[in-house]
Formats: C-alpha cells, sequence, structure tokens
C-alpha cells in the first residue's frame, strides 16, 4: 500500500492558504502536487477543521467518498 505523502495537517495547510486567497496554481507549484490532487484532497479535507471534536483522535480520519 502506498504511504501518504502529505501529513493531515500539511493538507489542511494547503487548503486554508487557499481560502485566503492564495492562488491555486501558485500553491500548487509550491508544493508540488498537480490541480487535480488538490481539488480532490479540498473536496476530501474541505469541510473539516481542526478544531472538530472527531478530528484527532486515535483512529479516526475524514470520511472517504
Amino acid at each position: 500500500m502506498k504511504s501518504d505523502r502529505f501529513t493531515d495537517a500539511q493538507i489542511m495547510g494547503v487548503i486554508r492558504q487557499a481560502e485566503d486567497g492564495v492562488s491555486v496554481p501558485d500553491l500548487c507549484r509550491e508544493h508540488g502536487i498537480s490541480n487535480a490532487t488538490f481539488y480532490r484532497l479540498r473536496a476530501k479535507y474541505g469541510g473539516i477543521t481542526m478544531t472538530d471534536p472527531t478530528w484527532g483522535t486515535a483512529g479516526s480520519h475524514p470520511p472517504r467518498n
């Protein structure tokens, strides 16, 4: 099984930067990901905040579609 390249916290940081107004192409270049990967990660992690009660508990991950 392939291991993840970025941690959940790093992904949340990239999404937060995009929400703060940094352009997506610039973020993708900076972090070495494609636009498609960014939008896939945003769809998966976009509605989750680090303060959600289910975030970070042992064995819990955001739901996958």
